[in-house]
Formats: structure tokens, sequence, C-alpha cells
């Protein structure tokens, strides 16, 4: 269906709403359904968007399963570029027809991480604030304030970050969350530098972003770890140097073996498992960084002996969203796909329609894919 714009009554003032096709998980763990959204007119702060692609990422399964929070039903997707179609009042960033990316984070300025300088930080990140709805009005949780496997979606005009319009939609989407994440695990957060030894445990889409971050950064060498073969295939593509097999060999005796037995200056954890961050944890060299990057289940657990933990020294540090700032990032690593030197479109395995998400995850549980993209 092509999406319609019908007169509806927004708080106290009239607007225009937006009917068009969205992806909803109503229940948790039921199978998402593609249904009429409702999407108002932006308010002050706020921008309609066009959505052109939209990446399938494994947050969004986490929503689907209700691993993030209970507030159902959610409105999906979050991984997107598209094009601005109408803002509200009071909007500077962005204006209509910007081709843009969506950012879950979007500094507000005002909090005490932004006042100290710290705006990758921000403890008060906007949205929007009017909701979408289900035609019935039953407000819809838009997936990391986005909601973007949808024809349309609103966000804070600080979400929407300009980008040259020169790139792909189904690859510039992609540094919204799950590349951004993966690179900035290794650029920022990991502060790899050059001639640094770095080992990346778990190589899918995160992964394999780091792994290009390490090569960016100047890396000289870069080990892969995974369990699956097809994967650590990928990893050599975004340029690791080296393999290791886990279901085959112990993956920090084989990290070890690879340096010298020295262990490596950063490794980063892609998969979100306990297991995975202790070998990651004992792969390193003394003083060493450890990044966690992968998303866990709320459940899990770390133990780590307190000698071990002093012993070694260095740091442990989770990464949010590869410590971020969209408004300077986005457009730098737009502007290196666009040079040649990050290959985006690599990370693009299938493109697919918007009634295909629930398949795409089956096929994301697999490992079958990299990453799919809904293209509109």
């Amino acid at each position: 269906m092509s999406d319609r714009a019908v007169d509806r009554t927004w708080g106290k003032g009239a607007g225009v709403a937006h009917e068009v096709r969205g992806v909803v998980a109503r229940a948790k763990g039921t199978a998402v359904s593609l249904e009429t959204i409702v999407v108002p007119d932006p308010g002050p702060g706020e921008a309609l968007v066009r959505v052109q692609a939209c990446g399938v990422c494994h947050t969004d399964l986490h929503y689907r399963e209700g691993a993030i929070n209970d507030e159902f039903p959610f409105l999906l997707g979050h991984e997107a570029a598209g094009v601005v179609e109408a803002v509200g009042p009071d909007v500077a960033e962005v204006a209509p027809g910007d081709f843009v990316v969506l950012a879950w984070r979007a500094p507000c300025g005002e909090c005490r991480s932004c006042r100290r300088g710290r705006p990758w930080y921000c403890f008060a990140s906007r949205n929007a604030t009017q909701p979408m709805t289900l035609p019935d009005g039953t407000p819809l949780s838009a997936a990391l304030g986005i909601g973007a496997f949808a024809e349309k979606t609103l966000v804070a005009a600080g979400q929407a970050v300009k980008v040259d319009p020169a790139a792909r939609p189904e690859a510039a989407g992609l540094i919204g969350c799950g590349v951004m994440a993966g690179l900035g695990a290794a650029l920022h957060t990991g502060n790899v530098g050059r001639g640094d030894t770095v080992a990346v445990f778990g190589c899918g889409g995160v992964g394999d972003a780091a792994i290009a971050g390490a090569v960016l950064a100047g890396a000289r060498q870069v080990i892969a770890v995974d369990i699956d073969p097809r994967k650590l295939a990928w990893a050599r593509e975004f340029g690791a140097t080296d393999t290791v097999d886990a279901s085959v060999v112990d993956p920090v005796e084989a990290v070890r073996g690879l340096t010298a037995g020295l262990g490596v200056d950063v490794a980063i954890e892609a998969v979100g498992r306990p297991e995975t961050m202790r070998q990651a944890f004992y792969s390193r060299d003394l003083a060493g960084t450890l990044v966690q990057v992968g998303v866990p289940d709320p459940s899990m657990v770390i133990e780590l002996p307190m000698i071990e933990f002093f012993g070694r020294g260095g740091a442990l540090k989770p990464s949010w969203y590869g410590d971020c700032l969209p408004s300077r990032d986005f457009p730098t690593l737009i502007g290196l796909y666009l040079s040649g030197k990050l290959d985006l479109d690599r990370f693009v395995s299938e493109t697919i329609s918007l009634d295909d998400v629930e398949g795409a995850f089956a096929r994301m549980q697999q490992g079958a894919i990299l990453r799919s993209v809904v293209v509109f």
C-alpha cells in the first residue's frame, strides 16, 4: 500500500497523520506482522523521514523476544537511511529533502555528561515526543526510539544526521547501528592505534565492523575468532590477518600463539556471552584493553578472579554505540565509504521487502547472512 495522509487531532492541536505500512511485534516471542501504522506530522523539534532502507539488526530480534523490555507492541527497525519529508518548528539540523542516516543517540546538550563535554555518553538522548500508533490509537514503542521498519517514521530532529546523498541507502543506513557500534568499539572505545595487535571475538556484522575499524586505525595484526568457518572467511574479507576457529582449538591459547605468547593489545567481544568475554579477557597482553560491544541477555553474569582482574591491569570497557557522536562520525564514515576506504556494501548480504523481516530473523539466527536490508 502507499501511504496516505489523514486528518487527525494530536495533543492540543490539529495536524496531519500518515497511514503507512510497518512491522510490529505485538507479543513476546511471536512472529512479527506487517500492519498499518499511523505516523503524525512533526511537532516542535521533530522530523518526519521517508525511509529508503533499514537493516535487520539483532537488537530488533531482542525486542521481539522481550529481551529489551516488555513495552509491547513494538514498531521495529532502527538501522536506517532516508529522506526528510517534513520538519516541525524550531528545527535547524535538517530540512526537507535532506538525505539522512538515523541515529539512536541524539545528544541533549543539557545532561551532566553533555555539560562535561562528553556528548557521546549523553544520558538523556532525544526522541520524538509524539507516539506513532496503530489505527485504533494504541501507542507503539519505537525500537531504539526510531521504528524504521516503516515507510515513514517520526524522530527527534537530532536523530536525523545529514550525509552525502551519493551514498547508497542500503549501505548508508548500516552505520546507524551495527557498523557504527563495531567501528566505534575499535576506534573510540578501544582506541586501537597504529601498530597495535587486536583480537575480535565474534565475526558477525558488528565484529566485522570492528575488524574494519582496527584496519582503519592501522593495527598491524587483527585476529578474528569465531566458531563458524563461513564467518571467519567473511572476517578475512574485512581485513583480518589471522583467523581462529574456536570450535576446534582453545581460542586464548591460539591468540597467544599468534602473538609470540603475549596476547593482544585490544580484545573486542562482539558476541555478548560470558564465555566469550572471559576468552577475550584472558587473550589480552598485560595492560591490554577489553572492549565488550556484544549485547548480553539481562540474565547473564560474568565471574573473574579478582587477582586476575588486578594483576593483568589494563581496562575493561563496555562500548555504548561505539562511543560515537553521530553528527561527527556519520558524515565521516560516509566520506570514507565514498572514497573507497570503507566497504559498506560488503556488509549487505541481501535486500528484502518489508514483508520478509520475519524470514530475515530466521536467516540471522542460522548465521546464513551478514546483514539483510529492507529496501522500500
